[in-house]
């Protein structure tokens, strides 16, 4: 009996012909006809064409080396350009040192005979030109440059962008592995027509990728914190280009107040702080309430962040702390900042000055009136009268600034009067001074208070009328408190407008009084006590906001 060659693998068509009578059948899967195979170095592997590496659309290629440890991104030149002035200027054609790609080879004989015999069938395409015609493109290479020294800051730098480079770009070390869309090189497509001798050569590339690969020891070994940040803030600045949300902490406000600063110093090297400062903002504000208390404590930081990031909340937020605490942190804020900050924080503080000194004129002029409506004076009511001045040397003590020293000055410079000529320059350079709104916030902190008994208490009022014993006496005492509270009671109102707060800290806590009228607004929230000693009733506008200058 003679046997039978097998007509299925003698007639085989086309894995198009076979792919279709396949999926003819009933239960066919197409998973059957695949097998577990390496496409390590094969002709047959395909490249993503995705974030980092668009290996098929990519023009613009990086290099982020740091601590032995290399990052390859692939990348579009109109994106870059879109989101960074540095790569819009240095791709211009004033400054651009891109290269042309070489144009793809051609197909083999057998695809061109193919594509000949297929375009001689259909003859309605044969005049049609090509779409996928080979075009020139250009290619921009870009490499992290250190420095020589210590303290440069690292620097993206374009390089020639040669054939070489961008044909052999398998970066064992990037951080995301893979190769890149050209790995194989002309001298590896060398077709011969013969399957057995494409399968070698594809099994010795396999073989000679293999051989590339990073060791385990190369891939383990250790990043300082400095390079692990700076793979870190590039890596992020890419991904918030094509929209992706940024690797930072969400956990510690600390930690991802760290990595915010350094991304945003990042993006301000390249000028891409209209894209970056968004994403920022947008993660810090996730804090809420952990954000405010960091803000608090380190107002002068936020200050810069929050401007860095153009981040309306976070600056307003840090602008009322840093008026309200004003001169404190004035040198750091005049090196650091820029003059449009500064001309928005000296009209914040001058604004309140205003205000502060309007209060205050009022306070002094505080008086109590008798049982017919008049006016208290020593002639007509002196314990009354006395009860006001106390209240008003109390609130003079409180809102001037500490008495400067006495001069030492020698025998030679002594004056005839026994040196009341140094008294009174003491005095006056006292007067000049102009008060401290830190100093002056906690006085109105305290006259705001509810109940009042952190000053003028039952004490001080007792050893106040001591002082002249033919007028104490216990209902003297007790009549001498009871005016005192009512000047308390006047006071509170007075200072009532300086004690709303635009601070989301106190929002969240305070509990908004709707008779609060003033500088704060007919609806000024009230801070609670004990929440800042400063005051915090400024106003921070639309038009307040520098970056709405700029724009």
């Amino acid at each position: 009996m003679i046997s039978q060659p097998d007509q299925s693998l003698t007639l085989r068509g086309p894995s198009s012909v076979v792919s279709a009578r396949t999926s003819s059948r009933p239960h066919a899967s197409s998973r059957s006809k695949r097998y577990n195979r390496s496409h390590a170095g094969g002709s047959s592997y395909a490249p993503q064409n995705e974030f980092p590496v668009f290996s098929h659309s990519g023009d613009v290629e990086i290099f982020i080396r740091a601590g032995g440890k290399e990052n390859r991104y692939l990348l579009h030149k109109h994106t870059l350009t879109r989101c960074s002035g540095f790569f819009e200027a240095s791709t211009s054609q004033e400054w651009s040192k891109a290269s042309v790609l070489p144009l793809p080879e051609p197909p083999s004989r057998e695809l061109t005979r193919i594509g000949e015999e297929s375009a001689g069938s259909s003859g309605n395409e044969s005049g049609r030109p090509r779409a996928n015609s080979p075009v020139p493109r250009k290619r921009w290479r870009y490499e992290l440059d250190p420095g020589s020294g210590g303290d440069d800051i690292p620097m993206l730098v374009q390089k020639e962008a040669n054939s070489s480079s961008s044909s052999n770009s398998t970066q064992p070390n990037s951080l995301f592995g893979g190769g890149s869309a050209t790995a194989n090189t002309p001298a590896m497509r060398k077709a011969t027509g013969h399957s057995h001798t494409h399968s070698t050569s594809s099994f010795f590339r396999s073989v000679a990728n293999l051989s590339l690969a990073p060791t385990k020891g190369n891939q383990d070994l250790p990043l300082s914190q400095a390079d692990a940040d700076l793979l870190r803030d590039y890596d992020n600045l890419f991904r918030i280009f094509y929209n992706y949300s940024p690797v930072l902490d969400s956990i510690n406000i600390a930690d991802a107040y760290v990595q915010c600063k350094s991304l945003l110093t990042l993006a301000d090297q390249y000028d891409a702080l209209a894209v970056v400062g968004p994403r920022v903002d947008h993660h810090l504000l996730q804090f809420q309430s952990r954000l405010w208390k960091q803000i608090a404590k380190y107002p002068v930081s936020y200050l810069r962040l929050g401007y860095l990031s153009r981040s309306k909340v976070i600056f307003q937020e840090a602008l009322i702390h840093v008026v309200g605490q004003w001169p404190a942190g004035e040198r750091s804020i005049r090196q650091s900042f820029p003059d449009i900050v500064l001309d928005i924080i000296e009209d914040k503080v001058e604004e309140l000055e205003e205000t502060v000194s309007r209060i205050e004129s009022r306070l002094f002029r505080l008086n109590l009136t008798n049982s017919r409506g008049e006016r208290i004076t020593p002639g007509t009511s002196y314990l009354d009268w006395l009860a006001v001045s106390l209240f008003r040397q109390w609130l003079a003590d409180n809102t001037s600034p500490a008495p400067m020293p006495a001069p030492t000055s020698g025998r030679g410079h002594s004056s005839r009067d026994g040196g009341t000529s140094s008294r009174a320059a003491a005095v006056v350079a006292s007067t000049s001074t102009p008060p401290n709104l830190a100093s002056l916030g906690r006085t109105y902190r305290t006259l705001g208070s509810a109940t009042g008994a952190n000053y003028l208490g039952h004490d001080e009022c007792k050893r106040f009328l001591k002082l002249t014993p033919e007028l104490y006496s216990r209902d003297n005492l007790r009549r001498f408190e009871k005016r005192i509270d009512e000047l308390k009671s006047a006071a509170r109102d007075i200072v009532r407008p300086l004690m709303g707060s635009g601070l989301e800290l106190e929002l969240e806590r305070g509990a908004a009084m709707p008779g609060a009228a003033g500088a704060g607004g007919p609806t000024a929230p009230i801070a609670p006590s004990g929440m800042t000693s400063y005051l915090t009733c400024v106003r921070v506008m639309e038009r307040d906001l520098p970056w709405a200058i700029e724009d």
